[in-house]
């Protein structure tokens, strides 16, 4: 088995020391950092996220395979900035006005990552117009919205219009959280919906045309 195949494997099952190990011991055999990304981590993920979506693993795994990621990129982002290598696809992402809950953000925010899009998190509680300044800032391809409570809904609904009455740059806006639907997605004119992290992935990278 290869040291990729290795790293990919102790990423999924969530080993961080071991992952981190052999990300170094990749980096040492002369292994390029996006290869490494390519072709161990987000694969690794990848599975992560279709075991999650299948229900064989739950999110105390989904953590753990996140947590041995970040050690691995601890190591590879400073390589990969020196080289000019980065994500090509940036995403917001944050829970609406009203609405403190953050385990399901944190985690599509995990998975995106591991997807190898670079995430900005502005937390919970966000406002529509933090959400367009956020956008004016940095550009992305993609804004996930969440929302755990049915009475932040409507801000939901809210944050979607301002968005799109703003003026801002075009952006793909993606949904999700326990009260959402695909139907309520399409009522208030969003692009897309996913009812779990690993559904998350899948929806992005077609969203933002990756697949």
């Amino acid at each position: 088995m290869t040291t990729l195949e290795q790293l990919s494997q102790a990423v999924a099952a969530g080993k961080s020391k071991d992952a981190k190990a052999l990300t170094q011991r990749a980096l040492d055999e002369g292994v390029k950092p996006g290869r490494l990304v390519d072709e161990a981590l987000v694969p690794a993920m990848a599975a992560v996220g279709e075991r999650f979506k299948n229900n064989e693993i739950f999110v105390p795994e989904m953590l753990v395979a996140a947590r041995a990621m970040k050690e691995a990129m601890n190591l590879l982002e400073p390589r990969l900035l020196a080289a000019g290598i980065t994500p090509k696809y940036t995403a917001l992402i944050g829970t609406v006005q009203g609405d403190l809950h953050d385990i399901g953000k944190n985690l599509v925010a995990v998975m995106w990552r591991g997807a190898n899009f670079r995430v900005v998190d502005l937390g919970t509680n966000v406002p529509p117009a933090k959400f367009v300044a956020a956008i004016n800032e940095h550009r992305p391809q993609l804004i996930g919205l969440s929302a755990l409570l049915t009475t932040t809904m409507p801000a939901m609904v809210e944050t979607v219009r301002t968005i799109r009455a703003s003026g801002c740059p075009a952006v793909k806006i993606m949904v999700g959280g326990a009260p959402i639907s695909q139907q309520f997605a399409e009522e208030i004119g969003a692009d897309g919906y996913a009812s779990d992290a690993g559904s998350a992935v899948d929806r992005a990278r077609e969203l933002v045309g990756a697949i």
